[in-house]
């Protein structure tokens, strides 16, 4: 079946010499991987390697046998191309460090209209803007409301956060618990804001690196097999 759909680049695996095998999160079909033959020699064809790098906006058409193995892409095309996010450092290692969150978050082959637009508008947001210290851990905590896991802030004025029941609570009760002091404040403050409210948000560095480890471990406890992104280091290099 020949279709047309939204797509983006989750990651990219090379194989034999000159091939690649790209795994996208498609508007219309949910997660969805494609044998491009030949691209990494192809200079005139069509399809270009350079489409596909990590988190980029496309629109393709492809040849879908739903068979549970590779598909093949016949055209594409970029939907939005960015300005920033593949050329500037920080940019690009955010994006290194969101294309590891999202390959072991979304795993379902059905469509997710309100996450793609999610993933669309906030990766936008990212390019077109110079203000994001704090973009990945607002991120995170957003894409939990699409992954279904999102914390329940009705006792939000509580002590303690409990990642494995994903409430806030007055006492420890597991191992996973963590007392909210002022060092792990900025989970708090992240909850109701949208990135255009980031530059008011003033998280120290401690805070924002202690926040963005909570949520992986949040992550780790909700989704059976993730682990911490391997540019995880590099991220705290460059945003402390």
């Amino acid at each position: 079946m020949l279709v047309n759909t939204k797509a983006l680049v989750i990651s990219t695996v090379k194989y034999a010499e000159a091939d690649l095998i790209v795994k996208c999160f498609t508007k219309s079909f949910g997660i969805k991987s494609y044998l491009l033959k030949g691209v990494l020699k192809s200079k005139k064809g069509k399809i270009r390697a350079s489409y596909f790098q990590p988190l980029t906006l496309l629109e393709i058409t492809a040849l879908h046998k739903d068979k549970g193995t590779l598909e093949y892409l016949r055209e594409v095309k970029v939907d939005y191309p960015y300005q920033t996010l593949h050329s500037n450092v920080a940019k690009s290692a955010l994006v290194l460090f969101l294309s590891e969150v999202l390959k072991q978050s979304i795993i379902e082959e059905e469509p997710n209209d309100s996450l793609y637009l999610f993933l669309k508008e906030s990766l936008i947001w990212l390019d077109e803007n110079e203000s994001y210290a704090s973009f990945h851990i607002l991120f995170l905590l957003k894409l939990t409301e699409y992954l279904g896991f999102s914390p329940d802030t009705s006792t939000i004025k509580q002590p303690i956060f409990n990642p494995v029941e994903g409430i806030f609570q007055q006492d420890i009760s597991n191992i996973y618990c963590v007392e909210l002091t002022p060092e792990n404040q900025g989970l708090k403050q992240l909850f109701g804001i949208k990135f255009d409210d980031i530059t008011a948000l003033k998280l120290t560095k401690k805070q924002r690196q202690n926040t963005l480890d909570l949520l992986l471990l949040y992550f780790q406890l909700h989704i059976q097999g993730f682990k911490k992104p391997k540019s995880l280091a590099v991220l705290h290099q460059i945003f402390n």
